[in-house]
């Protein structure tokens, strides 16, 4: 199971910066991230090397964050392979909140990061089918 840091923050300029250089401060490294914004607010999504250091830093800076459990599944870079987790989702009526994309530094692999209301079930929805989850 994996975890990502989910952080609130302002949307104005120099925000995602301020992030990036606590954790680099810190020798948190990001694995992968996507932001959503508002009007006023965002939400920076990451996978990091130390989930608990990232927390208790950004938390010391005054951000509002917290850990969510997610899954990460390696899929092949090749035309049609989200497509292919996709329809097995869909096949299991599984509803999928959001999802981005980062990459295993050790096998070279792209990783699909989803969230859904279920992670248990969708994992072994997806192991069952065969595909490789982190």
């Amino acid at each position: 199971m994996l975890k990502q840091v989910s952080i609130f923050a302002e949307n104005k300029k120099g925000a995602f910066q301020s992030i990036t250089s606590i954790l680099q401060k810190e020798g948190i490294n990001i694995l992968g991230s996507v932001t959503n914004d508002s009007p006023e607010y965002g939400i920076v999504r990451m996978i990091v090397s130390d989930t608990d250091k990232a927390l208790s830093t950004l938390s010391e800076n005054g951000y509002l964050c917290k850990a969510t459990e997610i899954i990460g599944v390696e899929i092949p870079d090749e035309v049609g392979s989200l497509n292919r987790i996709l329809l097995e989702l869909a096949d299991g009526n599984i509803n999928i909140d959001y999802t981005y994309l980062c990459f295993n530094r050790d096998s070279g692999m792209p990783i699909i990061i989803l969230h859904t209301e279920d992670i248990y079930e969708v994992q072994n929805h997806l192991k069952a089918r065969g595909f490789t989850l982190l």
